[in-house]
């Protein structure tokens, strides 16, 4: 199949060099605003490039990637869609709830399919946790731990962008929460301090929070982030039932580092990038993307499931500004 590059960045290079890998991608299309980065494309992987996205989807693709700015993934998810052609797209949909909830409606009777990219659907860990809850193995649960921290903040232009910490980190531990568990989340807690870099507390945002999410279901969520993680990239999650209890990320790995006599764990150098914690994961939902564009399955992770996320996100970031719990029903209204 020939599949389409829209954005040619970090994640976007690393996209085409993994769609070429593929047995059943047979060539690339490609289109970014700087010429350098189309140029070592075309030079690594043989990749044609196109002027324009308009290009792109104008040049016989069976699928396209978007992997351009946040802003542009509306207009560019809308473009796809018109042209029939499947879409798989960086999260999130959009800058602002309102403005994906207008792609949603936009779409949703389109028949193209859409699969936004969140990667931990992929990872091994958290395919073998949700099956052990589907399972009932663990029984009913009653806590699940989320934690995503990173080795150190990203550049004040992206904070200045980002939409804040809930809806730029956070959102990847609320969406897998709703995927292992198959529960929604009805009401959330948030708090967060900022004592690390100025240029984030400028910029109206905390670089260490905490959220208590209550599922439908009684159980209790508990989300932990920061941009301040010196020992490395760490993300993991913990699952408690009544008869049994997992965790996701215990690992080699994991930058964590254990100060009981005689132990260990873990043995290796830590995850320190999240394309080194999540490389099988992106790969996997590439191969995934492929059988959607070839008609052998639906989307994995739809608009509508990366609204969910986007909801809980928008909750917690008033909470946080609030001081008070904050319900997904209050937020949706607004």
């Amino acid at each position: 199949m020939r599949i389409g590059i829209l954005g040619l960045g970090r994640i976007g290079a690393f996209h085409a060099e993994t769609l070429s890998r593929l047995d059943v991608v047979e060539s690339l299309v490609v289109a970014d605003p700087f010429a350098d980065a189309v140029t070592a494309a075309v030079e690594r992987f043989g990749a044609e490039a196109v002027g324009s996205p308009e290009a792109v989807l104008a040049a016989g693709v069976d699928g396209v990637v978007i992997a351009a700015a946040t802003d542009a993934h509306p207009g560019l998810i809308r473009a796809a869609v018109e042209a029939g052609v499947p879409v798989f797209c960086e999260k999130p949909v959009a800058r602002a709830m309102k403005e994906g909830v207008e792609v949603l409606h936009a779409v949703r009777d389109s028949g193209v399919e859409i699969q936004i990219g969140y990667n931990r659907r992929f990872d091994a860990g958290f395919v073998a946790a949700r099956a052990a809850v589907q399972s009932g193995e663990l029984g009913p649960l009653h806590t699940v731990r989320s934690t995503t921290l990173d080795p150190a903040p990203p550049p004040a232009t992206y904070i200045a962008a980002s939409g804040g910490i809930f809806r730029d980190c956070s959102v990847h531990d609320f969406d897998i929460i709703r995927w292992v568990t198959g529960r929604e989340v009805t009401e959330v807690y948030a708090v967060g301090g900022n004592r690390g870099a100025e240029y984030i507390k400028e910029a109206g945002d905390a670089d260490t929070t905490g959220a208590i999410l209550t599922l439908d279901d009684g159980t209790i969520a508990v989300v932990s982030n920061s941009r301040h993680n010196a020992r490395g990239y760490d993300v993991r999650m913990e699952i408690h039932g009544f008869q049994d209890s997992i965790a996701v990320g215990l690992e080699d790995k994991l930058p964590l580092r254990s100060v009981e006599p005689g132990v260990t764990f873990p043995a290796q150098a830590p995850h320190d990038f999240f394309m080194d914690r999540f490389t099988e994961a992106y790969r996997a939902e590439l191969d995934a993307f492929t059988e959607v564009v070839a008609g052998r399955r639906t989307s994995p992770c739809t608009v509508a499931d990366a609204l969910e996320a986007g909801w809980i996100a928008e909750a917690c970031t008033l909470s946080l500004h609030e001081h008070r719990p904050v319900t997904i029903a209050e937020v949706r209204a607004g």
